[in-house]
Formats: C-alpha cells, sequence, structure tokens
C-alpha cells in the first residue's frame, strides 16, 4: 500500500455535514474543488477549497477539473498574459491539462493550435483547437508557423528548438516533462529558462499552479456558460484507485481519469 494514504486532490461530490463557522454551504449542496484524501466515500476541506457545481456538469466533470485547470488558467493567464488574437500552440493537447488550456485558451479569444497523437486529432479538434498537429508526422519545432506563446504539458523538445517558433517576443510555458525524468528534469528546464530569458527578447517560464477559490470560481463560470466541457477518458471504482493510478502513469489518458463512488447501486 502507499506510504502517503492521504491520496487524492481533485473532489467532487455533496456536502455531508459542516462546521459551526462554515458559513457558504449547507448539507446536500453539490460543490468541487480540492482536498487531501480524495480517494474516499468522506473527505473533509475548507470551505475555502470548495465552489457550487454547475448544473450542467457532472460530478465525475467537476471531479476532474481543479489542479489541471489551475495549470492551465493561471500558465495562460498569469505567466503567458494572453491576449485575444494571439496565435497559442498547445503541445500535449490531449492530455489531462492540455484539454483545459485548448478550452480555456479559446475562452480568451486565442487562435490555438493543438499537438497530439493521431488518435486524438478529432477531439482535440472538437473541444475547439483551430489547428491540430499530429506529432507522428509532423514536428511542430520546424514548421513554418509562428507562435505567441506555446504552452507545453510535455517538455519533450528542448527549449532552443521551441525557441525557433516563437514570436520575437513570444513567451514559452513549461508545465510538465517527459516521464522518469522527476525532479531532475523540471529543475534542469527551470534552469535554462532562467538563463536563456536573461539574453533574449522571448520568455521562458516554469511555474507550479496555486490552489485558488477565485480561479476555482472562474472555472465554474466557464463550466456554466458552456466554454469549458471536461475530458474523461477512464472511469475507475474506488477499489481500483491501484489500476487508475497505473493507467494514469503509462502518460496516455486522454483528459483526466476519474474515481466513482457507488452509493446504493447508483454511481
Amino acid at each position: 500500500k502507499p506510504k502517503d494514504t492521504r491520496l487524492g486532490v481533485d473532489v467532487a461530490g455533496q456536502v455531508e455535514a459542516v462546521g459551526r463557522n462554515v458559513t457558504q454551504f449547507k448539507p446536500g449542496d453539490e460543490v468541487f474543488g480540492s482536498c487531501r484524501g480524495a480517494f474516499a466515500e468522506y473527505a473533509c476541506t475548507p470551505e475555502s477549497a470548495l465552489v457550487s457545481k454547475p448544473n450542467n456538469v457532472t460530478f465525475e466533470q467537476a471531479a476532474s477539473v481543479p489542479v489541471a485547470a489551475y495549470s492551465a488558467l493561471q500558465g495562460l493567464r498569469d505567466k503567458g498574459h494572453i491576449q485575444p488574437g494571439q496565435r497559442v500552440l498547445i503541445n500535449g493537447a490531449a492530455g489531462g491539462v492540455g484539454t483545459f488550456a485548448v478550452q480555456i485558451a479559446k475562452s480568451f479569444g486565442a487562435h490555438v493550435t493543438g499537438v497530439c497523437s493521431t488518435t486524438n486529432v478529432d477531439m482535440v479538434r472538437s473541444i475547439g483547437a483551430d489547428r491540430v498537429i499530429d506529432y507522428t508526422q509532423e514536428d511542430f519545432t520546424k514548421g513554418t508557423e509562428r507562435y505567441d506563446l506555446i504552452f507545453d504539458c510535455v517538455g519533450n523538445h528542448s527549449l532552443l528548438a521551441c525557441r525557433r517558433v516563437l514570436n520575437p517576443k513570444g513567451i514559452y510555458i513549461g508545465v510538465g516533462g517527459p516521464s522518469g525524468r522527476w525532479m531532475i528534469g523540471p529543475l534542469a528546464s527551470a534552469i535554462t529558462a532562467l538563463v536563456l530569458s536573461r539574453f533574449v527578447n522571448q520568455k521562458f517560464v516554469t511555474f507550479i499552479a496555486k490552489r485558488s477559490k477565485e480561479d476555482l470560481t472562474m472555472m465554474h463560470d466557464l463550466m456554466e456558460a458552456g466554454k469549458v466541457t471536461p475530458v474523461i477518458d477512464k472511469r475507475y471504482r474506488l477499489s481500483e484507485v491501484p489500476e487508475a493510478i497505473r493507467y494514469l502513469e503509462e502518460g496516455h489518458a486522454r483528459g483526466k481519469v476519474v474515481i466513482t463512488l457507488e452509493v446504493n447501486n447508483k454511481t
């Protein structure tokens, strides 16, 4: 069994009970947000970590939102300073963060190019990408297109290669890296980005997203307005959490993987 038994961060469900100082929610409210220990029938978290669930999304969809959406939203808006009309490339557009990044970038009025595998081209186009590059057929770093913003969820190209397709004052945002590199890869990328940014007009940024009630509320509004629809790849029962984690670690999930609870024979 895992050493850390408080597995799971994203959560959605119905409020069962509240503390005496809680004012925003009451038992029966449908909410989503984050906590430690979400792989459980019951979980406890501060009210500041939750917002109301939109009526037009399922619990499964809502549970897939927080961390991935924070990464996409904070990266594009706060680090990338995304603007309407900009040309934005999402590398890893079919993944958990990438599917949110495509839709969030479109909500800001950007022209979005998504990079993914052959099997995911239609899906990425269906969530709003204006152009989709199949990485098995084309290397975006060797193309003629130039981008104002590159949002990289994969980290499978060097920063120098990405720089080639950035506009003179473009911004590169790194939010992921190849599996197996763990801390060394992201640390090396962060150092390279810092050094490179000191010598060129382009900007290279790596970051870690932070929990934000305001950003969670923004995701509520985007989903309620139909501008963002979470993409669910697979669903696992609570007893199948180990299988779910193994599948996720393979690195080929389309969108998000969720854990569902069966209560009174209902999911």
